[in-house]
């Protein structure tokens, strides 16, 4: 209890400045008061009160705002990237760039969105080196690659905040906004290019591990594309590997009507699933080996799948418990979360606050280690069959903590969302199995492959069943335009003094028996 005391400060410390951080800008001075307010709290503490409860307040305020100090700064180092004036001077004009592309290509229906690093803007026949990052769409050919440097012609411009319009155009006129500039801001991204003309220059130019990984997902992917027929093809393989490649517009659309947005791309849970297979597969080899192969797994198949907020987490919180295995402690959930919360905001400020996807998975995930226990504890006329009791307390609780932040971030409220998810969650790591073998027998031979991708077609088509009933419904989903951050602050203030109330409960009923 002493060691959860002493690092909580500088925890809530350093996640509250850079949350607040993100709103309101603090200049040096105020850092440098907090940290001298720490340092004459510390010494007031440590020489002149002697009651201990009182040494306990002094020294959490002091480490509070000392960390609260060095969050502060983290962010101004995050946030002071200048922008390079040739590329400013060239906002709204027509150039050509040379560029590297940065990570996986985006597939959509309409065409590629290539994320580049700029490193030579080429203007009236002179070169000029310029260094930033920037989001480009083009045609779908030709298809380009990772590590890809290539030529870009067209109109350079700033991104720009756009309204969400409902799924269902006619059911209302309504909009809601989308912090888009903020949105890529959070990956240093301040350029984009629409309707580009891109060519080819050379290959190989990115970190060969990332590269040859993406090789091996590409060509997995490609398996899995000769096994199963489209959309189940692009759903399983974002389910499986993040694939950035897309399903057609109605089955997106079914599938966020539905609620089940999360199933498309890779989450943490997948991440979960995963690292349970690797441990498994692993489990023959002596202890210390089978742990490092998988922490070596996790760390590529995360790399591998995009290194997405969600998979970073879910990946960190599973090396953690491998390495409390290795260690002979006892993993806690809860101080893992935390860990992973902690690394990643350090790594990169921005997500805390710009990052939905970073925020649904830490939300997720506080359900299923807080909010799912007590709402086992009130399921108990739900049969324990099958892990069926715990798909729904699980499935319930993940929906009661993100569904006001999609609310107020999206405006979609998905009314069937419960029962969809429970009838397709329980589905998924069997379809993730027979999937993945049947990728895997595609490299050696197709006949082998078939009998496992006619199973894992069999739960993609159940999955897109469900989807697509849920989102025929009448009143399926209705879309929320004034849900605002006030209202979604107090359901959150809800939710957390009914979490309180349950566990003060659950305490005081193990005391008294």
């Amino acid at each position: 209890m002493k060691n959860t005391f002493a690092l909580s400060a500088p925890i809530a410390g350093f996640v509250l400045a850079i949350f607040v951080s993100s709103f309101f800008k603090f200049d040096l001075a105020f850092c440098v008061f907090l940290i001298f307010l720490s340092i004459v709290l510390f010494i007031f503490q440590k020489f002149l009160v002697f009651d201990g409860e009182e040494k306990k307040k002094i020294f959490f305020i002091s480490f509070f705002a000392l960390f609260f100090a060095f969050g502060i700064l983290r962010y101004r180092i995050a946030d002071s990237n200048p922008l390079d004036p040739a590329l400013e001077n060239a906002v709204g004009k027509e150039v050509t760039l040379k560029a590297v592309i940065i990570d996986e290509p985006q597939q959509k229906e309409s065409g590629n969105t290539l994320a580049v690093h700029l490193q030579d803007l080429i203007a009236n026949g002179s070169s000029t080196s310029v260094s930033a990052e920037a989001l480009v769409s083009t045609g779908l050919y030709p298809q380009f690659q990772y590590g890809d440097m290539v030529s870009i012609s067209g109109k350079l411009a700033k991104p720009a905040n756009f309204s969400i319009a409902p799924i269902d155009a006619s059911s209302s006129t309504s909009t809601k906004d989308f912090d888009y500039v903020s949105y890529l801001a959070k990956d240093d991204i301040f350029y984009t290019m629409s309707f580009a003309q891109v060519s080819l220059i050379s290959s190989g130019h990115g970190d060969p591990i990332k590269a040859f990984l993406l090789r091996v997902k590409d060509a997995f992917t490609e398996n899995i594309g000769r096994l199963i027929p489209e959309p189940e093809a692009s759903l399983f393989s974002g389910i499986e590997l993040g694939a950035k490649s897309s399903m057609d517009k109605e089955t997106t659309d079914d599938f966020r009507i539905a609620g089940l947005s999360h199933i498309v791309a890779l989450s943490g849970y997948n991440i979960t699933v995963v690292a349970g297979a690797i441990a498994s597969l692993l489990s023959f080899l002596p202890k210390m080996i089978g742990l490092s192969g998988g922490i070596i797994g996790i760390i590529l198949f995360v790399i591998m799948s995009g290194s997405t907020s969600t998979a970073v987490r879910a990946g960190i919180m599973a090396l953690i418990a491998i390495l409390a295995k290795i260690t002979g402690r006892d993993y806690q959930a809860g101080r893992a979360l935390v860990a992973a919360l902690l690394l990643m905001v350090i790594v990169n400020p921005k997500i805390l606050v710009f990052d939905i996807s970073f925020q649904l998975s830490f939300l997720a995930t506080v359900a299923i280690i807080y909010v799912a226990p007590i709402l086992k504890g009130k399921f108990r006329f739900v049969t324990e069959k099958y892990g069926l009791r715990d798909i729904v307390a699980t499935t319930i609780a993940a929906q009661i903590l993100v569904l006001p932040l999609i609310v107020w971030k999206m405006g979609q409220l998905s009314v069937y969302a419960l029962p969809a998810n429970m009838l397709v969650l329980g589905f998924v790591p069997a379809t993730m199995f027979f999937g993945f073998i049947a990728g895997m027998l595609g490299f050696i031979w197709a006949p082998l492959a078939f009998p496992f991708a006619w199973v894992t077609y069999g739960l993609l088509l159940y999955m897109i069943s469900v989807a697509r009933f849920f989102a025929s419904l009448p009143f399926s989903s209705f879309f929320i335009p004034w849900f605002s951050p006030l209202l979604m602050s107090a359901a959150y203030g809800c939710i957390f003094v009914w979490i309180l109330h349950e566990r003060k409960r659950s305490v005081s009923a193990k005391i008294t028996s």
